[in-house]
């Protein structure tokens, strides 16, 4: 449990990066067991550890070679609408490299302003619009990630929920199929995938 305290709390005793050798395991943990998330933590908290899943997701997904068009292009985390990470993402990513590709966080107001994005957090202040962005998106290899209710059965392709205090996530195979996206199977194991019509 210390471990996992170390791993939701602000990375600014460096304990992220030192943790760097044990994010697949740590992750395995968090999803197998789940994390508790006690009534007086703040929604802060929730999403530094929602920040650490999406940086653990870029590792766990292959993206087809013209989503990268040179070598060194940076893998893009993108935030649409209103970032409830704060400055938590860019700290969790900062000076780390994804199939030695540097991380770069963007934020965007509206996916009309998307250029390159690799993995794309829709936040909640979107779910009204959510199939709007997901037909903007269609085509493109972005990787969508959301926690809005019914956000994987409306095509967005990882959706975190919480149940009895436990962050969870489902997949949704297929969305992430349709944007030539593999997603790798030690991922897809620690997931509940659903099908359109059971988020």
């Amino acid at each position: 449990m210390a471990i996992l305290n170390r791993l939701a709390c602000g990375s600014a005793r460096g304990g992220l990066k030192r943790l760097a050798g044990l994010w697949f395991v740590m992750f395995a943990v968090l999803v197998a067991s789940g994390l508790d998330l006690p009534a007086q933590t703040a929604t802060t908290k929730e999403y530094q550890v929602k920040a650490a899943f999406v940086y653990n997701f870029a590792q766990f997904v292959e993206w087809p070679p013209e989503a990268f068009p040179e070598g060194q292009t940076p893998l893009v985390i993108g935030v649409l609408g209103e970032d409830p990470f704060g400055a938590y993402l860019d700290e969790i990513v900062r000076g780390e490299k994804v199939n030695n590709r540097p991380l770069v966080v963007e934020r965007y107001r509206r996916v009309e302003d998307i250029k390159t994005c690799h993995v794309l957090f829709i936040s909640q202040s979107e779910a009204g619009r959510l199939e709007q962005v997901l037909a903007s998106l269609r085509g493109r290899n972005i990787l969508t990630v959301g926690d809005a209710e019914g956000f994987a059965q409306r095509g967005g392709m990882i959706r975190f929920l919480t149940e009895k205090n436990r962050i969870r996530f489902r997949i949704n195979v297929d969305a992430a199929k349709a944007a030539n996206l593999t997603i790798s199977s030690k991922l897809l194991r620690l997931a509940e995938i659903i099908t359109p019509g059971k988020d």
